[in-house]
């Protein structure tokens, strides 16, 4: 069966954006966490994506800007798989992209039982937090900014079953962020 793992930033009061969906803030680059993405964006898994992270993300990652910023995020994030879903857009026009309008928890069942590379949702809150209710994250990777928003959108707002989860991995980034790996007890 494949894994499904989340990788999200957040800032210390748990935001994943902030109330205006302004995520800005997250932007916090230097060498060390640029060489940390830059690995994480390497691998031959498949991309999972909500509609508006989706749109977010394809409107920037095929551009040459990303390419001149960091070249090897672009480059992983153009090649790897994606699925989006949504039941609005009529197509997903990004390089090896998938749109999926069915039932997402039905979905993400049949895409875990498919053979295949492990899955990743980047951001998508929304999503987090329906398939963390039906038990579908193999793992969370949380990257905890050093910043208070106030106020904003969590990724467990909707969640309304209670799931303990035990740490498995911390890093600490010269940046301020702080890496938080968890997976279910």
């Amino acid at each position: 069966m494949r894994r499904l793992s989340v990788f999200i930033q957040v800032s210390l009061d748990g935001y994943y954006s902030d109330s205006k969906s302004d995520m800005s803030w997250a932007r916090k680059h230097d060498a060390e966490w640029n060489e940390f993405v830059s690995g994480n964006a390497s691998g031959d898994g498949e991309l999972v994506f909500g509609r508006v992270t989706y749109q977010m993300m394809a409107s920037f990652w095929p551009t040459p800007q990303a390419m001149q910023m960091l070249p090897a995020v672009a480059e992983g994030m153009n090649r790897m798989k994606k699925v989006v879903f949504s039941r609005t857009l009529d197509k997903a026009e990004w390089n090896n992209t998938r749109l999926l309008k069915g039932d997402l928890v039905e979905e993400v069942r049949k895409l875990k039982s498919e053979p295949g590379p492990g899955m990743v949702i980047l951001g998508s809150g929304s999503i987090i937090s329906q398939l963390a209710d039906a038990g579908l994250i193999d793992d969370f990777q949380v990257a905890v900014n050093p910043i208070v928003l106030g106020s904003g959108k969590s990724m467990f707002a909707t969640v309304k079953n209670r799931t303990n989860l035990k740490l498995t991995k911390t890093r600490a980034f010269t940046n301020g962020n702080v890496l938080l790996c968890y997976e279910p007890a």
